[in-house]
């Protein structure tokens, strides 16, 4: 039988074993001291009078949070988290410039007004993108490995260093960006992107055909789970979850059905390599950035299918396969219907690389339950001007789009072009905090926004 003094006993020793594990840090508020998240949100948030560069819907306005900087230089910042006290962890990119390699800052505001005016930085000298939070563990997704730090609340600094969960996963050729999702089910969710643009004999080749099989899947070009307790392990010790992924750095777990989903960077270099098939107009315009739903052994048809919203609207088979740009199947080995379809589409080349479904009540009815996605931007659209650098957001009933996609924020990348180079903000991580605003990273000008809702 249950015992209500063993139980108080308990409590009150993990409350006193936690309050020690802060005292070591300067940066620590104790569990005790920390008054509820929705208590601790100031009412009198400072909006900037220019949004941070930033255009919102009415109603909507945002606060520059803090602007990064790593050597004097503004950081790559991707993902980041919220905890449920309201301490923000940033990724911090591979260095770039001849920056210092880091890995993790921790902001905090102490006044309410929004801006941070508490910083840590830590970590064990690795660049990354890839940021979880659950249960008091940070878990980092460095380049080839993830790590986890303790993490109580209240701390912008770990108990004790880095521990290694996973070790070893392919950090060459393209797409190493290691995005982490936890879910309600004690699971790790690690994107590991292809390292080839359509899986060739020879990657980006004029003419080159694809490889078929493709040899990445045992490794690479899908999702993996990993068991989050467990320390040491590698990719075998893994299980490959779904596969056909060429890069799913936005990923998130839908609370309404508990299932994964992602938005996928579609494929380059129709009209480079394939120039009999496709004019340079086209290439601008293909293939979709599709937003799925990722169950257990799907397979989203990489690199054998691609995604045509303009000209066909359905998956066509690859150029390398066999495709013309109207072929759904070889006619063999190859059936571009058979594979995961998408929910909704957004243009080609936009670049997905953060996504989380609203689950706040700040926010208008409208957006709750719907998801919010940040567009890194292209540079893969000439003749046309690149698109992306922004927040999209599809409104969801359950599973399954409500509505079409609509445009929330804009105005990251500035006015002038050509993009991508002379971008002044490129939208990467995006998450909700405890009271239900918005949060939204960028590695190019290492700005963090707060995006909240003041009625209008």
């Amino acid at each position: 039988m249950h015992n209500p003094l063993d139980h108080r006993i308990f409590v009150a020793l993990a409350a006193l074993l936690t309050v020690a594990a802060c005292a070591d840090d300067p940066l620590s508020t104790a569990p005790s001291d920390i008054a509820p998240a929705a208590a601790r949100v100031s009412p009198t948030v400072k909006c900037d009078a220019d949004n941070g560069d930033i255009t919102l819907p009415e109603g909507f306005c945002a606060v520059v949070v803090a602007d990064l900087t790593i050597g004097g230089q503004p950081a790559a910042a991707r993902h980041l988290v919220v905890t449920p006290s309201g301490e923000i962890f940033v990724a911090i990119n591979a260095p770039r410039n001849n920056q210092p390699a880091f890995g993790i800052v921790g902001l905090r505001d102490t006044t309410g007004d929004g801006k941070a005016d508490l910083q840590s930085q830590f970590s064990p000298n690795l660049g990354g993108s890839g940021l979880a939070y659950g249960s008091g563990i940070l878990y980092f997704g460095a380049n080839d490995r993830v790590l986890r730090f303790r993490m109580p609340a209240g701390r912008l600094t770990p108990v004790g260093g880095a521990e290694t969960i996973v070790s070893g996963l392919v950090d060459t050729a393209d797409h190493i960006s290691k995005t982490l999702v936890l879910d309600s089910r004690s699971r790790l969710f690690v994107n590991i992107g292809s390292g080839s643009n359509a899986c060739q004999v020879e990657d980006r080749t004029a003419q080159s055909p694809g490889i078929f099989p493709c040899p990445e899947f045992s490794y690479r070009a899908g999702i993996w789970t990993f068991d989050p307790t467990r320390s040491n392990q590698t990719l075998d010790d893994g299980q490959r979850y779904a596969t056909g992924y060429r890069n799913m750095v936005a990923l998130a777990v839908n609370p309404a059905d508990g299932e994964l989903y992602g938005v996928q960077h579609g494929r380059d270099m129709l009209f480079e390599n394939w120039p009999q098939f496709f004019t340079v107009e086209e290439d601008a315009v293909l293939p979709a950035e599709e937003f799925v739903r990722i169950t257990r052994e799907s397979n989203n048809g990489w690199p054998y299918c691609y995604f045509d919203a303009v000209f066909e609207n359905k998956k066509v088979l690859a150029p390398e396969y066999g495709g013309n740009g109207q072929l759904t199947t070889n006619g063999s080995t190859i059936d571009c219907a058979t594979f995961n379809q998408p929910l909704a589409t957004f243009g080609a080349h936009w670049a997905p690389n953060g996504m989380t479904f609203y689950t706040g009540k700040q926010f208008p009815a409208k957006y709750r339950g719907g998801v919010f996605v940040a567009f890194h931007g292209g540079f893969d659209r000439a003749p046309l001007p690149n698109e992306g650098y922004n927040v999209m957001f599809v409104p969801m009933s359950g599973g399954t789009p409500s509505g079409a996609p609509e445009l929330f924020a804009d105005g990251f990348a500035g006015s002038t072009g050509p993009l991508p180079a002379t971008a002044v903000h490129r939208p990467v991580g995006i998450t909700e905090g405890p009271d239900g605003s918005l949060y939204v990273s960028d590695d190019r000008g290492g700005r963090i926004w707060r995006i909240v809702y003041t009625g209008g």
